[in-house]
């Protein structure tokens, strides 16, 4: 039997987590705490599945390019399995606090909740302290001025392709504090070809989605090559889910899908004007 949206609300209730709630962080510490989050990526209470994934994700890299700090409010949109919850929410659980945004209104959001949050769950020692909010196409993603950083792992494309692009970009940019960081990430669409404006192939043109998120206010700080993959011809029948870790075709070339490795991302961080 499938989950109503009352029982996720129940649900969160349940284990303390406010909808909406932040914490907002003391401003001013200079240094990263970059032992901690050594720490937190080698920890063996992470699942073997996303440990394994480390050498496509460059999880310490990927999140000091972003300028993670420990004090910091930190909202990372629709986590999936949890592969950055597991770092980041040990991580910022002493000073910081970490909040996922989760999307509702579809059976299968409500599935992809349900697995979260039964996550979280299953290790209250680690996870009692995340605090979930439920978002729908608006981008409603909490008041105004909350975050200092927001991440985007992989999403732009489903935006798109959902038509709720703009809604989003403009809820992160609500969310995030003056001077705050949008630190995001995506599948690498060739430069050289036509943007799909629904992404059907889950592949965005880096220039494009630069200019969608400039679109939305953002001021464009950097660009990192973290997740490069030159290993990737981006030209497969069933798109990105081709790739490893989805593996869409099956036992079909299953090979040449794992020798080529996760897919080519481009990452960028973007800020909001003070």
């Amino acid at each position: 039997m499938g989950i109503s949206w009352l029982s996720l609300h129940l649900m969160l209730i349940k284990r303390r987590t406010f909808l909406g709630y932040f914490l907002v962080s003391p401003v001013g510490r200079a240094c990263a705490d970059d032992d901690a989050l050594a720490l937190a990526i080698a920890s063996p209470l992470r699942s073997p599945r996303n440990r394994a994934r480390d050498r496509y994700r460059h999880p310490e890299e990927t999140l000091a390019f972003f300028g993670l700090r420990p004090w910091q409010s930190v909202l990372e949109i629709e986590p999936g399995g949890g592969y950055w919850t597991e770092i980041l929410a040990p991580y910022l659980a002493r000073e910081g606090r970490y909040c996922a945004a989760l999307p509702f209104g579809s059976p299968f959001a409500a599935k992809a909740a349900q697995a979260f949050l039964a996550k979280l769950r299953s290790d209250e020692a680690v996870y009692g302290d995340v605090a979930v909010r439920l978002f729908g196409p608006q981008g409603d993603l909490g008041p105004r001025d909350s975050y200092d950083l927001v991440l985007s792992f992989r999403n732009l494309h489903d935006w798109m392709a959902d038509g709720s692009v703009a809604a989003m970009l403009a809820g992160i940019y609500a969310a995030l504090k003056p001077g705050g960081v949008f630190g995001i990430e995506d599948h690498r669409a060739p430069a050289d070809l036509p943007q799909d404006p629904k992404a059907r192939s889950g592949y965005v043109r880096e220039d494009y989605a630069r200019r969608l998120i400039e679109a939305a206010g953002l001021r464009f700080v950097a660009r990192s090559e973290i997740g490069a993959n030159p290993r990737d011809t981006k030209n497969y029948p069933g798109g990105v889910w081709d790739l490893p870790p989805v593996l869409r075709q099956g036992a079909v070339d299953r090979g040449k899908y794992l020798a080529i490795g996760e897919s080519d991302r481009w990452t960028m961080r973007f800020s909001k004007p003070a």
